[in-house]
């Protein structure tokens, strides 16, 4: 999609009601809602985060999405593909500042070159006992990208029409937290398989970019 037609299509998400919980987990594994149950009690202590999902205009003029490798350590996450995001901390103002800072300091693009557009439906990793809130925001400009190396191994640029791809909507054999292997919903991206939180937003995006391309079409 050309970035100047997806300009115009963007505000229109603030019109929508959240698809929420019920889309996010047609790319869930199988069992993410009994998991969600039995970490109730947990649930009430979790860590917060938060993440963003950065639309920006290519080199061509298209729409793409900036998504991160993340490096490999001992972690549930360890080389997981995912938005660029973080814990808060104390010199944030909101969650909202917290997935502005993290994208500054992970991938080196700076909040005043973004503009966010809304919060998702947030979602809780039972793995990692973390509550992630999810926003969308926008760069009118393309983006010249700086990582982070000690945690950012590499950037993967999607361009929209993928994600809008149904044919992109794949299953894959994942290696879970419990270091068992499940097939899992996902997103075949670049080569890059997206699946579990990740795959979770942007499926949520991409049902509400669906809905306003419909509308307008």
């Amino acid at each position: 999609m050309r970035f100047k037609a997806f300009e115009k299509v963007i505000p229109e998400i603030n019109k929508l009601s959240l698809p929420g919980l019920e889309t996010q987990l047609k790319m869930a594994p199988s069992f993410r809602k009994k998991l969600i149950e039995e970490f109730k009690e947990a649930r009430k202590t979790a860590k917060l985060a938060a993440v963003l999902c950065l639309f920006y205009p290519s080199d061509s003029g298209e729409t793409n999405i900036v998504l991160i490798l993340r490096k490999v350590y001992k972690g549930v996450h360890s080389a997981q593909v995912g938005f660029p995001g973080g814990k808060p901390e104390n010199i944030d103002k909101s969650l909202m500042h917290t997935a502005l800072r993290e994208t500054w300091e992970e991938i080196g693009v700076a909040s005043n070159k973004i503009k966010v557009i809304r919060q998702l439906t947030t979602i809780y990793i039972p793995p990692s006992n973390f509550q992630v809130y999810p926003f969308i925001g926008i760069s009118h400009s393309p983006i010249t990208f700086n990582l982070q190396f000690s945690e950012v191994e590499d950037i993967i640029e999607i361009s929209l029409l993928d994600i809008l791809n149904d044919d992109n909507e794949v299953r894959s054999e994942v290696l879970g937290a419990n270091r068992s292997k499940y097939s899992v919903p996902a997103f075949k991206l670049n080569g890059h398989i997206v699946w579990g939180a990740t795959a979770m937003i942007l499926i949520e995006i991409k049902t509400m970019l669906n809905l306003v391309l419909k509308k307008i079409a």
